[in-house]
């Protein structure tokens, strides 16, 4: 099946549904969703629990496939690639950011980056991956000896080390306060400007929607809403 999308989106998704069986009840967590991503963009996605976010998100990262419809990246079919294809699309393509920041206790920030570093094609160095989230000088630090902040901030230096062509972020402010969440916030932004990763940040806060490129809207497993901004709001200027 050839591509029918923008030949500059990342990512294409095409009438992509997703149900999960309960017992003798089916769940829809998506209903026909179709969407592009275009290459460097900062994207939002808002919408309350429930709503397909996360569903949506593990799809476009290769951690599931949907029940139906068609995804490519970068104008190849992935709903239909093998173990093999999707694991390296998740090694090297990909980084993801989650709500919980998933640090090996026993190991230094260097260290949980090089984790990643090890196994990826070109990766920057644990260094300088650190750098660009503001840690240089945490790197021997353990995650005990760190804020919240710090530690989702080495989380997204983890993330980003393999010099990935995507950055998926799934509430990666859910459990900080709001100051702690800009400081993380302004990581994700500054990795999405220096590097020009495509980056997709999940969350339930609206007001995060005005640093983005665009917003999308999700509700009972649709596309509600799908809004450029015009004019972005630097992070700093947040207010929620």
């Amino acid at each position: 099946m050839s591509n029918p999308a923008d030949p500059n989106a990342v990512f294409s998704v095409r009438d992509v549904t997703k149900v999960y069986p309960m017992g003798e009840v089916e769940v829809h967590a998506l209903r026909g969703v179709d969407l592009d991503l275009q290459r460097g963009q900062f994207t939002v996605l808002l919408g309350p629990s429930g709503s397909g976010k996360s569903t949506l998100l593990n799809i476009l990262g290769g951690l599931d496939l949907p029940t139906a419809g068609t995804v490519w990246f970068n104008g190849r079919e992935m709903t239909t690639a093998s173990d093999r294809v999707l694991t390296m699309f998740r090694r090297n393509a990909v980084g993801f950011v989650f709500q919980f920041y998933n640090l090996i206790p026993s190991l230094t920030a260097r260290e949980n980056v090089s984790l990643v570093t090890e196994v990826s094609s070109n990766p920057m160095t644990p260094e300088e991956a650190l750098e660009l989230v503001d840690l240089a000088d945490r790197q021997n630090h353990f995650p005990a000896q760190m804020s919240g902040g710090q530690q989702q901030r080495v989380a997204i230096a983890r993330a980003i080390a393999k010099r990935p062509q995507v950055l998926l972020c799934d509430e990666p402010t859910g459990a900080l306060d709001a100051a702690t969440g800009i400081t993380v916030l302004d990581a994700i932004d500054r990795i999405n400007r220096s590097l020009g990763t495509t980056t997709v940040v999940i969350t339930h806060n609206a007001a995060i929607g005005a640093m983005a490129d665009r917003v999308v809207t999700m509700r009972d497993g649709h596309v509600a809403s799908d809004q450029q901004n015009d004019t972005k709001v630097s992070v700093n200027e947040l207010v929620w």
